[in-house]
């Protein structure tokens, strides 16, 4: 039998409930696609639940939410693929981890 706790429904609860707490204090924000995500816990070998919110139709929207959670703008991580690209932005809510990514087209012959 495990004894890992995040393998147990009852583990999501704080991060339901961050990101009820999220979506009631910021109803105005644009819409993210958010879910509950198991997460790393930094600096340890350990796992629990966080929040994953992206958007998708501008990095306006993206800076909206970041500045409402009050995420550090010098931590932004900025990554790339083919013709997407986005920024990813950590913290965290209610005492769970957040992950905000902002998703935008990127022009692939800027890499030549």
């Amino acid at each position: 039998m495990s004894t890992n706790t995040t393998t147990m429904a009852g583990a999501q609860v704080n991060a339901a409930g961050a990101l009820l707490a999220l979506l009631t204090a910021h109803p105005n924000l644009p819409a993210p696609d958010v879910h509950v995500k198991l997460t790393a816990v930094p600096g340890t070998y350990e796992w629990t639940w966080g929040l994953y919110a992206a958007l998708h139709y501008g990095l306006d929207q993206f800076e909206q939410w970041r500045a409402a959670l009050g995420l550090d703008p010098a931590a932004i991580e900025q990554k790339h693929h083919g013709t997407t690209a986005w920024l990813i932005a950590t913290g965290t809510h209610c005492g769970v981890p957040v992950e905000l990514y902002g998703f935008y087209p990127h022009d692939a012959d800027d890499e030549r």
